[in-house]
């Protein structure tokens, strides 16, 4: 075509430049290339508008153009799906193109690009090009979620929408250029349009009534990205694979008198237990045991819908109001779940305990179950208790006297020699309840109160931990993949902290020595005063290091275990399902047929998957602990301005936060509203001291401070000093330099170290 005017490129010309460019194509870049001047620059942008007019080419973002339905040469992609043989594949985050559905672009990664372990749903920056008949896109950085959206609730003031955010560490709120259909009032998802210093936001997505009952878990799943919809081709292959038999060859146990013992509130039964004493005279006073866990390998293959959904997600998130799960339920809370008296899947782990908890000897085998009894924790624990007085009626709590003597008993029984096995090598014990929110059928909160723990939770914590070191060990005799649960020591700086911090209570601790468990348990039995060893044992916990997943064993810190895997929970860990897969493989275990064993691409994969699934895994207790924040938040908005009898749990220069007894939730006391007196932060003893009085707020401190606002959006509160206390009884309990540790106390009451997450 010729130039509509001297010195113009062709329209051709232009899409040759713009599709041969190496870098983002903009007029600028054009004007250059073209050698262009004055008059012909205005002339080129009424004919890029032209270009764009007549469908030729698209803005991007920079204002870049690229070919009409094409990509631009830099832009933002969404990771949709990753193959069997690692292979990530993307799509353009915004489309535009009417009637052209958006390409689907292969992404290749650096070789040993730090961080690389991209997954379906996550976001990066990236160039493309164009390959053949496709695209290929190379990563500049991966984005986090809330880089470009914002998670709010709209206010307006005076003829203008705001947003104010729902992450408490947002402290402005965005002026809102485009809401869409939303109002006052509303949640939304809003994206960031414009440039400094003009950024607005422009709602993307209406969510509702922020205060509705169950939308604080919806905040989590939406700010944290959490996939929470299954694609139609997920559901249509759970479906499928619902139906299936449950195949030949599988050891028959259901004559034996297997219990699942869970909350009374579960949503997925994925472990059953059973025990009796050991007839083999070698081992006599040992016991014989078996760990069943729900065969979800058998339901969700390698590389379909189902699995690539489920390594997605990495694992279920649970709020209080709902489980986001792994699985479509048609398998997490009916199939693979071990529901009683109803035949199920199971991979059986047998064991063989010593009369002392040493595990002496495991093999695994797919089997054929009947659950006898689904019972609660506090049924199972009053059973056993009422039988053990000598007061067992014809139900005791439900359960029949029949299944207390032939299923109950001998349980607690094996569980006494785990017990004594497990006192023997000494894992940390810390005495640290969680918190339990109890809501009705309408999402309104009744109750938040510390967890109960019993003598039930820790029969299953054991059998759990013993059916997963044999899971790590069996694997490792057959040199095959492990997916190890990994918790290495305390950092040298970490203990060096903890050193300093137990320096101001008189309380001495050697770096020089070496640290094990049992350090900290001697340590803690040490501490006398009940004031301080909540605190004492919150400082140990924040000195261990985080748990993960990786094929490199580094053994398990807070367990005391050299080889420990993930394998009782298949339903919502995906983890435990490579752990299922491997021993498939390993131990001969694939039925005929059927591909169920851990595939050739992930067993070379492992290292990445670890990472992905250990990142889910620290994406969904964010969100939970957040979401419990929100509901805590919203049960205390009834009492602001009431007196609360609270526990200082952090402090920095700004202030100290301070977290009411017994519900959670940490509320900041700004140290500007702490009087006219100046106070100095002391790092090492994690103090805000008084420069003219000494007084101090430490942390671990009680005392009563007033509720002066909840925010159950951000989960925020915010406390003050009571009216008029200047140094009076309100005034916290100090803690002092000479302060000493006198006598010793009894080991605390052990609790699950890291939660569910062990």
């Amino acid at each position: 075509m010729p130039r509509s005017t001297p010195g113009l490129p062709t329209r051709q010309q232009i899409l040759d430049f713009i599709a041969q460019s190496d870098v983002p194509a903009g007029k600028r870049e054009i004007a250059r290339a073209f050698g262009l001047h004055a008059q012909d620059k205005i002339a080129l942008k009424q004919l890029l508008k032209d270009m764009a007019d007549e469908g030729l080419i698209d803005s991007a973002p920079g204002r870049a153009f690229h070919k009409a339905g094409g990509v631009p040469k830099v832009t933002v992609l969404r990771i949709v799906d990753v193959d069997d043989g690692g292979n990530v594949f993307a799509v353009p985050e915004r489309w535009e193109a009417e009637g052209i559905p958006p390409p689907r672009i292969r992404v290749v990664e650096r070789r040993g690009a730090k961080g690389s372990a991209l997954g379906a749903g996550d976001r990066i920056l990236a160039r493309t090009e164009e390959a053949g008949q496709g695209w290929r896109a190379h990563p500049m950085k991966k984005l986090a979620r809330g880089e470009e959206l914002v998670l709010g609730v709209l206010h307006r003031e005076g003829d203008r929408l705001w947003l104010k955010p729902v992450d408490k560490r947002e402290k402005r709120d965005w002026m809102v250029s485009d809401a869409g259909e939303a109002g006052a009032g509303d949640l939304v998802l809003a994206e960031k349009a414009g440039r400094p210093p003009r950024v607005t936001l422009r709602v993307t997505e209406r969510l509702g009534d922020p205060f509705a009952p169950r939308s604080f878990s919806l905040v989590a799943i939406h700010k944290h990205g959490i996939p929470d919809v299954f694609s139609e081709d997920a559901l249509s292959e759970a479906a499928e694979r619902a139906k299936l038999p449950l195949g030949e060859g599988r050891e028959d146990l259901r004559h034996l008198p297997i219990v699942a013992i869970d909350p009374a509130d579960a949503r997925d039964h994925d472990d059953a237990v059973w025990a009796a004493a050991d007839e083999d005279p070698d081992n006599a006073g040992g016991f014989v045991a078996i760990v069943a866990i729900a065969d979800v390998s058998f339901y969700v293959r390698p590389g379909g819908a189902l699995d690539r959904e489920a390594r997605k997600r990495g694992n279920s998130v649970y709020f209080p109001d709902r489980v986001v799960p792994m699985l479509p339920e048609v398998l997490s809370a009916d199939v693979c779940s071990l529901k009683e008296g109803v035949d199920r899947a199971a991979m059986a782990c047998h064991l063989k305990v010593s009369p002392k908890g040493k595990l002496l000897s495991w093999r695994f085998s797919r089997a054929l179950i009947r659950v006898a009894a689904n019972i609660a924790y506090e049924d199972a624990q009053a059973a056993v208790d009422a039988a053990t007085a000598a007061e067992i009626t014809v139900r005791p709590n439900g359960v029949d006297v029949a299944l207390v003597q032939e299923a109950l008993l001998p349980l607690w029984a094996c569980w006494r020699a785990l017990l004594a096995g497990r006192e023997a090598r000494e894992p940390l014990e810390l005495d640290l309840p969680e918190r339990r929110v109890v809501i009705d059928e309408t999402g309104r909160i009744l109750s938040v109160a510390p967890r109960e723990r019993l003598d039930a939770h820790r029969l299953i914590e054991d059998y759990m931990i013993a059916a997963n070191v044999a899971a790590a060990k069996a694997l490792e005799a057959r040199k095959a993949p492990v997916m190890y649960r990994v918790h290495e020591s305390p950092s040298r700086e970490k203990l060096v902290a903890l050193k300093d911090y137990l320096d101001t209570f008189g309380i001495s601790f050697a770096l020089g020595q070496v640290v094990k468990p049992a350090t900290f348990n001697r340590l803690i039995e040490r501490i006398d005063d009940e004031a301080i060893r909540p605190q004492i044992m919150e400082q140990v916990l924040r000195s261990q290091t985080q748990a993960y997943y990786a094929p490199v064993n580094a053994g398990h810190f807070g367990l005391a275990l050299g080889s420990y895997a993930h394998f009782t929970s298949p339903i919502r860990r995906y983890a435990d399902l490579i752990v299922h897969r491997s021993l498939v493989g390993a131990y001969g275990l694939e039925p005929a047929v059927q591909q169920t064993r851990l595939s050739d691409a992930d067993a070379e994969r492992m290292t990445p998957l670890g990472e992905a699934i250990s990142a889910a895994e620290r994406r969904a207790m964010e969100a939970e602990r957040e979401t419990v924040d929100r509901y805590v938040a919203a049960y205390l908005a009834a009492h602001v301005g009431e007196l609360m009898e609270t526990r200082i749990t952090g402090v920095r220069d700004f202030g100290f936060f301070a977290t009411v007894e017994g519900f959670g939730g940490d509320g900041l006391v700004p140290v500007s509203t702490l009087g006219a007196e100046r106070f100095h932060f002391n790092q090492k003893g994690n103090a805000l001291v008084g420069e003219a009085t000494g007084t101090r707020f430490a942390m671990g401190d009680r005392m009563k401070l007033r509720l002066a606002e909840a925010n159950p959006i951000s989960g925020a509160l915010r406390f003050e000093l009571p009216d008029g206390s200047e140094g009076g009884d309100e005034r916290p309990r100090t803690a002092h330099k000479d302060r000493r540790v006198p006598g010793k106390r009894g080991r605390p009451a052990n609790i699950r170290h890291q939660g569910r997450r062990r």
